[in-house]
This record gives C-alpha cells, structure tokens and sequence, in this order.
C-alpha cells in the first residue's frame, strides 16, 4: 500500500458498484478487509474504532461497502448476492500483496466465513455473528462459523441476541485450537471473546460494570492480541 493517509476506492463488481475505504498502515504487514452487517453500514462503533487501531499496529484496515449500501438501498439483497460483491472485491483487496483477514460485522461475518478458504483469506474475524434469529435458536447458522477453515476470532456482546457467547459451540474444538490442529469435521477451530453486557451493535447499558468507551477498547485490544499472535499470518 502506496498510500500513507485514508482513502476511498470504488470497485465494479457482478452485483454493482463496492466501495473500499483505505485505513493504511505504514508498515503493513496483513491487510484486515471488514464488510458491514444488514442494518448498517461502516459507520459502526466497532467498525470505526477497528479501522483507529490496527494501523498503529502494523495492519491496513479496508472497511467494505456493499453495493446495496453504496446505492443508498435500505434493505440488503440475499446471502448469495453479498458472497458475489465480496469476490468481485477481493482482487482489490488482496492487490497489496499482503495476507488477507476476511472479516465483518453480524452478515458481513456470514459472508468471509462462508467464502475464506475459496477466496484464500488468511483468517476471519467474526465481529457479532449472528447465531441464529432473535428467539430462534432453532435457526442455528453455526454451520457456517464452523466451516470457516481458517483461524477465526469470534468477538460477541453478552447480551447479542442473535447469540449469546454461551450459545456458541464450543467443546473438542476449544482443545484442538491450543495445539494447532482440528477437531475432525470441524474445519479451524475458533477463539471467542466476550464484550460483557453488549448487544448486537456492543452498545452496553448505563447500569453495566463496564462503560462504552471500555467495552470498544476491549473489542479493539482483542483484535490487536488476535493479530499479534505468533504465527497467525505465517504462510
């Protein structure tokens, strides 16, 4: 990456125009790529305070813009049409030369889990995973977190309701993660960090123990220790 201060990109894609918004670092070592969820777009809280932090630590952030979201459209299209925008803008993404994290928020984080390995993501970072519908845990969508295939970071507010971190499954592959290998049918294994009394978007209520402002932080430094770990990126 050329640059040194943010910038926008815009990029063609088969299901419309994307928008990739530069966060460079100086000396960059990874590039995290994070789509926006259903309801939002790269505006977000945690979105923002990610796209501050890695750079001082050595990763260029690229927040992504959905077609949808770029056209101003307030409903996002199907799960099929995201996938077909985010491979439209990987060349663009992986253009640096860099290891790719394939990231996002809530649908965002369906969309890199269910494309890493097609599109050679080096990792995934699931940022508020939408479980399953609000009072559907029938409706479970861990299929997708689990065969993510790649060192995935699940980051989960307390209180999301489209899954709380104890809702996750959780068990054989925990003990495979520490030792670098797979629990069998379970692609990688994933960490998992919890944003005590957050919800969905990690806003935490006026009566938490902790603030907003430490809830972000909290989101931020994980990230940074996820990343920062020995041999995450390795080839």
């Amino acid at each position: 990456m050329t640059h040194s201060e943010t910038h926008s990109e815009v990029v063609e894609t088969d299901a419309g125009t994307a928008r990739i918004t530069w966060h460079p670092a100086e000396r960059a070592r990874a590039v995290l790529a994070v789509g926006h969820g259903a309801g939002g777009g790269i505006e977000a809280r945690d979105l923002q305070a990610i796209a501050a932090a890695l750079p001082a630590h050595g990763v260029t952030v690229a927040l992504v813009e959905q077609p949808w979201r770029v056209a101003g459209k307030k409903v996002a299209p199907a799960p099929k049409t995201l996938d077909t925008a985010w491979r439209g803008l990987w060349p663009a993404l992986a253009e640096p030369g860099l290891p790719v994290i394939a990231g996002g928020r809530s649908a965002g984080a369906r969309v890199a889990c269910r494309t890493a390995v097609e599109l050679g993501a080096a990792a995934v970072l699931a940022l508020s995973f939408p479980l399953h519908p609000p009072g559907r845990p029938e409706k479970s969508r861990a299929d997708e977190l689990l065969g993510a295939g790649v060192p995935t970071l699940v980051v989960q507010g307390g209180n999301d309701p489209f899954g709380k971190p104890a809702e996750f499954p959780r068990g054989e592959g925990d003990r495979a993660r520490r030792d670098g290998t797979t629990a069998a049918g379970d692609g990688w294994a994933y960490d998992l960090v919890e944003i005590p009394f957050g919800d969905h978007s990690f806003a935490v209520p006026k009566r938490a123990d902790i603030g907003q402002e430490e809830a972000v932080k909290r989101i931020t430094d994980a990230v940074v220790a996820w990343t920062d770990a020995s041999g995450m990126l390795s080839a």
